[in-house]
């Protein structure tokens, strides 16, 4: 049970205490109702004894009394009828409520932190989690256990309403008080009158009620005098006449109202009277809401003295079960019955039966001292000591000696149990085989009832002992005559006067007080007697830690009769549940639940609200959701009914926002309800403020903001840029990507560098994003916020009126400090109301959607657009819309959805990233700042749109389309500074500076070749000079930002520009995503906004068309003894020259379409070689390849005149196959050639190893030893193959174009157009050692056989006359070239390598004459021509090519020679003749 204020025992003994009447003269009664009271309302404040009585036992004993408390009535109080008795009761617990603003209890059980409040709904409502800071506050305190004030309340005022019944005397009259003023002319005859009176009531017969303990019953007299005005004198000579007449000991002379109620207004004087008073007025329950009720049994202890109003307390209703068919009036005094009769008690019940208005109450004792309340308490002390106790002393003794003279036993009592108790025990009869004998009754003479007497005189001070043992005496008797009620009775009182004896002589009988209750519940059928017994028997039970039999006990006590008693006692056995040593919560939560479930049958929805409040506290986040959605939706329910619209909303929404499991006609349900509370709590509180919606569930970190306008679709043949929209999603791979061409393109726009404040553009924010920084939206142009809805219910939602929320600061970013130019504007007004409104779309437009519907368990996005008109800071702060219910059964479906719609708002908000840099973050959890909505509106700033024209989705690798590109500038700015940059700079061109920019629209460049073309024949190559720079090409690499040519540097204010786009298909087969990035600035420089960016996304398909490869021989002949000039000879053998293979293949598949593919010419770029003329084919026989075929063309070329290679320019040179000749070196083709991939290998004469700034050194040599021998193998000649492809479509002839570039770079090294896949590498193990240097780069031996180039000249047939001569003489002529640019020492040796028969039938049988062996030494480029012999024996085909030459570099004198390449077979004829 809930714990009390009082202990058991002052419970018990407050339970029973004296009843003492009163009766009053007139002018007594007008005395005191000076004071707004009645003589028994002046007394009882005062009727507790502050010190001890004593009296001595039969036995002669002496009982100490402590703690007295006595009962003072009018004589004439009528009882209450019983439902006029449950109407107060229940009005009682109503207006005892818990007291705002008093501190929570706390009961830690187990693992939860129950808060049994003893505050209003507020404190305990689910979502209330401040219980730290209670239970911290509680610590230290000793009661962790909750106060239920409105349960003693109810009890104290149970037991003091009890009606006066036959089988016991506990509320029966000891006494009377006879109460007559001294102003009365003969006080002496009105004490006799009055002393009659009370005669008459009790002796005449004619009113059973009131009840009196005994026939002789102690009349005290009381002379009342009034200080103020009477005759102070005389009243002191009749109290000294009434002395003499009635002993000392009879009367009392109480002198009050020492001043006059006038003079003392000003005076504050203590009011003892309200917390009795009070207590029993019933306030209205609308007042009360307003202001918290005094609870007086929490604050004074004298609380318990007397809770109910007198006139109720005594007396049984029309229908009590103990009321024997008497006459309904006739049983009480009336006021007719003597003008004495004190009638002010007789009205009391209609007085509070009524329910009192919101009055000041009147105030009590005005006319009282503080003497005077010292006179009243000496006056009930001097009644008491001298009056009332030796009167219940001497009627033990005489009740005593009655028994044992009438029962024969011995002169004590005492000694007379020992014998009645020392044998066995008399068995008792169950009360099943007992016979309802409820109705008998005992003649008020028969002994039983003496004992029953003498046991409740002993019980009333306090003699417990004694008590019990009459009470044990009793109840045999009466189990013997099976009166039934009597033994009850005496069941009850034995075990409550056993549990009250000191020192606990015996253990507390339990079975007496359920045998009790059986017997009042089941037998007797009186449910009040039972009720009484269930409380004490509970309460005793508590004390001695008993939690589970008081629970069981109280249970018991549940019906169907009284709902308010049992939820009061359903609630009392949930705390016994809490309060065991093993506390069992769910067992308290199902209880409390029950009990607030028989509280709300009772009408006491205020207690029904606070117990399944606080049963939610068990039941929430443990998976009860069935449960919990119950218990939530009667807490909204309750709390609706009590005018608690906050708490109401609150509840629904729990049940809303939970991961519901009901089904949904249930969810619908709820929701409904939750629409109209909500909109009653609206109408109720009329505030224009919009409160929190919970539906649908709003993912704010989802939450997408987009910059600027949508995306304009493609307009015929137009294809606009992609940019950035919400329909995409957001690539975190390619984010670093656009970041770094962003950064080259504003290094390129600021000469180089990069700002140290430079931000990359971000257009979408998301989740992804960086949004540590404000982001930057510009005047006039729209931002769009796209957020995230989720239905979870089954149900479908209908949102409508559906905007953002924003806060908006103006500001003017033309002044250098940004300074506010007005104050900060919201929209939330305007949004609150229904009604559209346009008063602040001049300062920001805010887009409302109409109709927003979410099916059930959907997620659906909703993009709302903001269009700011002016410049400053804005905060998105939320949405706000109105929602309904998306079901409409019939056609008067719309009507109740408009019924049934409530407007409200969610907030955005968003959390940041977490910190994670320094330590202090790493420790903590710090999440840093998300200003995704938070945009700062800037300035305006041009706006570009760009659009494609014929631009292509497929591409054969390599060709080269035409395209055009539109550039529009939408906005009122001019921009300026226009340049792009692109992951593929190799993919387009936009021309060259010289490039002539005709035909200058695409309908008239429709069918022209993207070459520029020269009608000519084949011949040799066509050489024209060409610098990179320009092609923009300034370094080695390629540009990867390109500048846009703008007529003045300047696109106006709608302005558009249309300039052509080549492009050329990728050299690998697949799908591209080439990405470019447009960048442009504003002519007015801003402080907030530099430049912008607009980027663009293709897809290219390319498919295979030819594969080229080349190798590049050096030529073994010397061409000037072809042509036969010594000038050109010298100026040939100085330059060189080689042959170059062009082997080309069509790989194209069959399903591209492509028929056959066409050479139609051949060029070259290099700053050493050129090609010079073609070797084959001859005219196109041999340039056709359909598909899968191959074919192989030849090229002499020879290295660049002096000038051109020392210059920094290219050397084009171009071999046309047909009738037009392609200028190779204007736009587009040269632009690909600059723009072209860079080989996997090094170009420029760069080594080829990983560290190439190591040369290989050794002692004796110079650095560049290797750059010297590997120039003498480079090339470094790209060849660019130029074809056409026909394909046949739609029944038209298409022709393609294209080209291929192949970068020879090593003599005898074969190149391809298409780069080899790189070989996976093999796994290699950890080292965990430091590597080893490389080692120095050597020169190869394949490069080292490249130093020196020979030639044999000798005649192609040779007559000789064998049989005349035998040996054949031949002259031979071997030039050796040095091909290096250093001095390099040459050996010479003749000798045949081997003897082998191989050898010999190629060679034959011939020798070398003379010297065999030559060591010579060559200059840089020397040509030295060596004179031999060939020795001949006969006729036949020789080889002459045996000669070996060794060479190595003169300055290298380590290092050994290396053999040469060899030449080519030398055959020659020896005729013989």
């Amino acid at each position: 049970m809930a714990q009390c204020v009082q202990s058991v025992q002052e419970f018990i003994q407050d339970s029973f205490v004296p009843m003492v009447a009163v009766l009053c003269s007139e002018d007594a009664e007008r005395v005191t109702r000076k004071n707004s009271l009645s003589f028994p309302e002046l007394l009882r404040p005062f009727c507790r004894l502050t010190s001890e009585g004593h009296l001595r036992d039969p036995n002669n004993q002496v009982v100490v009394v402590k703690g007295l408390r006595i009962s003072v009535t009018g004589i004439n109080t009528q009882p209450p009828q019983t439902p006029e008795m449950h109407r107060l009761l229940s009005q009682t617990v109503s207006v005892c409520q818990p007291p705002e603003g008093s501190p929570a209890n706390v009961i830690t059980a187990g693992d939860y932190d129950l808060n049994i409040s003893d505050r209003t709904v507020k404190a305990i409502v689910p979502w209330y989690s401040d219980w730290k800071e209670t239970l911290t506050q509680l610590s230290s305190s000793k009661y962790y256990t909750a106060t239920t004030p409105w349960f003693e309340t109810y009890r104290e005022n149970f037991l003091q309403s009890m009606p006066a019944s036959e089988h016991e005397f506990l509320n029966h009259y000891l006494a009377c008080m006879l109460v007559v003023s001294s102003r009365e002319a003969m006080p002496t005859e009105q004490f006799l009158k009055l002393s009659q009176e009370q005669h008459r009531i009790q002796h005449s017969g004619e009113y059973t009620h009131p009840k009196w303990f005994i026939p002789n019953t102690l009349k005290y007299y009381v002379l009342l005098h009034d200080i103020s005005e009477g005759d102070e004198e005389r009243a002191d000579s009749v109290y000294e006449d009434m002395k003499q007449r009635y002993g000392t000991q009879g009367c009392y002379l109480l002198k009050i109202n020492s001043r006059s109620g006038s003079t003392g207004a000003d005076e504050q004087m203590p009011d003892p009277w309200s917390q009795y008073l009070h207590k029993s007025s019933i306030h209205n329950p609308e007042i009360y809401e307003e202001s918290a009720v005094c609870n007086a049994v929490e604050n004074n202890i004298g609380a318990e003295e007397d809770g109910l109003d007198p006139s109720f307390r005594d007396g049984v209703s029309e229908t009590h079960p103990l009321q024997l068919d008497q006459p309904t009036d006739a049983g009480y005094p009336s006021n007719n019955a003597s003008q004495s009769v004190n009638n002010v008690d007789v009205t009391r019940p209609e007085k509070q039966g009524s329910v009192i208005s919101n009055t000041t109450p009147t105030p009590r004792g005005t006319c009282l001292t503080l003497n005077d309340h010292d006179h009243i308490r000496q006056f009930i002390q001097e009644f008491t000591f001298r009056g009332l106790l030796p009167h219940i002393e001497k009627n033990i003794r005489q009740l005593n000696d009655q028994l044992v003279s009438r029962k024969g036993l011995s002169r004590s009592l005492f000694s007379a149990t020992k014998k009645l108790f020392g044998g066995g025990k008399v068995p008792e009869k169950s009360i099943a085989e007992l016979k309802n004998t409820a109705g008998l009754l005992y003649p008020s003479e028969a002994p039983e009832l003496q004992i029953r007497k003498m046991a409740d005189l002993c019980f009333l001070v306090q003699h417990y002992e004694l008590a019990y043992n009459c009470y044990h005496t009793a109840k045999k008797d009466f189990l013997s005559d099976q009166a039934m009620l009597y033994a009850a009775g005496a069941l009850e009182m034995a075990a409550v006067a056993a549990f009250l004896q000191t020192g606990a002589p015996r253990p507390y009988p339990a079975h007496y007080m359920d045998t009790a209750i059986q017997t009042y519940r089941d037998v007797c059928k009186n449910m009040l007697l039972a009720e009484r017994c269930c409380l004490l028997s509970a309460e005793i039970l508590k004390s001695q830690t008993k939690y589970s039999d008081a629970a069981t006990l109280l249970i018991k006590m549940t019906s169907e009769d009284s709902d308010l008693r049992s939820a009061l006692l359903l609630e009392q056995a949930a705390h016994c549940f809490i309060n065991m040593r093993s506390p069992m919560v769910r067992k308290f939560a199902f209880h409390m639940i029950l009990a607030g479930h028989r509280f709300s049958k009772a009408g006491q929805k205020r207690h029904a609200l606070r117990c399944y409040c606080q049963a939610l506290q068990v039941y929430k986040g443990k998976g009860w959701t069935l449960a919990e959605d119950h218990i939530n939706f009667t807490i909204g329910r309750q709390s609706f009914t009590l005018r608690q619209p906050e708490n109401a909303v609150a509840a629904f929404r729990h049940i809303l926002i939970n991961d519901s499991k009901q089904s949904a006609v249930q969810q619908a349900a709820f929701l409904r309800e939750y629409l109209y509370v909500y909109k009653s709590m609206s109408q109720l509180t009329g505030d224009s403020s919009l409160p929190q919606l919970p539906l649908p569930c709003l993912h704010s970190s989802q939450t997408r903001v987009f910059f600027g306008h949508e995306r304009r679709l493609a307009e015929g043949e137009k294809q606009a840029a992609t940019h950035v929209s919400l329909d995409q999603e957001f690539d975190r791979d390619l984010s670093p990507l656009w970041r770094e061409l962003e950064e080259r393109l504003v290094a390129v726009a600021n000469k180089g560098t990069v700002p140290i404040t430079f931000q990359p553009s971000q257009c979408c924010l998301n989740n992804q994003t960086d949004n540590l920084r404000y982001p930057l939206a510009v005047v006039e142009e729209p931002i769009i916020v796209e957020v995230v809805f989720r239905n979870l219910l089954k149900v479908p939602l209908a949102l409508s009126a559906l905007s953002l929320l924003w806060k908006f600061t103006p500001k003017d970013f033309s002044d250098p400090q940004g300074s506010t130019a007005g104050e900060t504007i919201t929209n939330e007004k305007e949004a609150a109301s229904l009604k559209e409104t346009t008063a602040l779309n001049d300062i920001i437009d805010t887009q409302v959607i109409p109709q927003f519907t979410i099916t059930a368990e959907e997620t659906k996005v909703a993009r709302l657009k903001l269009l700011p008109h002016k410049t400053g800071e804005l905060h998105v702060l939320g949405v706000v819309y109105n929602l309904g219910t998306g079901e409409v059964d019939n056609s008067e479906g719309s009507l109740a959805g408009d019924l049934m719609c409530v407007r409200g708002q969610q907030n955005l908000e968003i959390q940041g990233p977490r910190l994670n840099l320094t330590k202090e973050e790493k420790t903590s959890v710090r999440y840093g700042p998300d200003r995704r909505l938070d945009p700062i509106i800037t300035p305006p700033m041009p706006l570009l749109e760009v659009f494609f024209i014929n631009f292509p989705t497929g591409l054969l690798c390599g060709e080269i389309r035409k395209a055009w590109v539109e550039f529009v500038n939408v906005s009122a700015v001019p921009l300026t500074g226009l340049r792009v940059a692109s992951t593929h700079p190799e993919f387009f061109t936009f021309g060259s500076a010289a490039s002539d920019l005709t035909p200058v629209t695409p309908t008239a460049a429709e069918h022209c070749s993207a070459y520029k073309t020269v009608a000519m024949p084949p011949s040799v190559a066509t050489v024209s000079l060409v610098s990179p720079a320009a092609f923009g090409v300034t370094s080695g690499d390629r540009p990867v930002v390109a500048e846009i040519p703008l007529s003045q540097g300047v696109l106006g204010p709608g302005e558009a520009l249309q300039i052509p786009l080549w492009l050329r298909g990728p050299d690998r087969e697949g799908v591209h995503e080439i990405n470019f990035l447009f960048y442009y600035e504003s002519t007015e420089k801003s402080a907030k906004l530099s430049h912008r960016v607009l980027r663009h996304t293709a897809f290219i398909c390319a498919s295979r068309s030819l594969s080229v490869r080349a190798t590049a021989s050096r030529s073994n002949t010397l061409h000037g003894r072809e042509r036969g000039t010594e000038e050109r000879q010298e100026g040939e053998e100085k330059n060189g020259s080689m042959l170059v293979f062009v082997d080309v293949e069509n790989i194209n598949t069959s399903e591209a379409g492509v028929r056959e593919f066409h050479i139609v010419q051949v060029s070259s770029s290099s700053r050493q070689w050129r090609l010079h003329r073609c070797i084959n084919p001859v005219g196109d026989k041999d340039s056709k390849l359909a598909s899968r075929e191959r074919g192989k063309l030849c090229f002499k070329a020879t290295r660049c005149r002096t000038e051109e290679a020392t210059s920094d320019k290219y050397t084009f040179a171009d071999l046309n196959l047909g009738n037009e000749q392609i200028v190779s070196s204007t736009t587009p083709c040269a632009d690909f050639f600059f723009r072209r991939g860079l080989p996997s290998e090094p170009r420029r004469g760069g080594i080829s190893t990983s560290n190439a700034s190591q040369m290989w050194r050794q002692s004796g040599t110079d650095d560049g030893v290797t750059d010297i021998v590997k120039k003498c193998s480079d090339v470094e000649l790209d060849i660019i193959v130029l074809w056409k492809g026909y394909v046949v479509e739609d029944n038209k002839q298409l022709i393609l174009e294209g080209q291929l570039h192949v970068a020879l770079q090593t003599i005898g090294k074969e190149a391809c157009s298409l780069s080899q896949k790189e070989e996976t590498q093999e796994m290699v193990l950890l080292k965990f050692k430091p590597d080893v240097p490389p080692p120095v780069s050597k020169p190869s031996l394949e490069q080292l056989s490249h130093l020196i180039k020979t030639c044999l000249h000798y005649p192609e047939s040779y007559d000789h006359p064998f049989p005349q001569k035998s040996l054949c003489m031949v002259p031979v002529t071997l030039t050796l070239s040095n091909c290096s640019s250093a001095q390099v020492d040459v050996i010479v040796d003749l000798r045949h390598k081997t003897t082998s028969p191989e050898s010999l039938e190629v060679h034959g049988s011939f020798s070398w004459l003379g010297q065999t062996q030559y060591k010579l030494q060559l200059q840089a480029q020397e040509v030295y021509r060596l004179s031999l012999k060939a020795c001949f024996f006969q006729a036949g085909v020789y080889n002459l090519g045996t000669p070996r030459v060794f060479a190595k570099l003169a300055q290298t004198s380590a290092m050994c020679e290396t053999s040469q390449q060899s030449a080519m077979p030398a055959l020659i004829i020896i005729n013989s003749v």
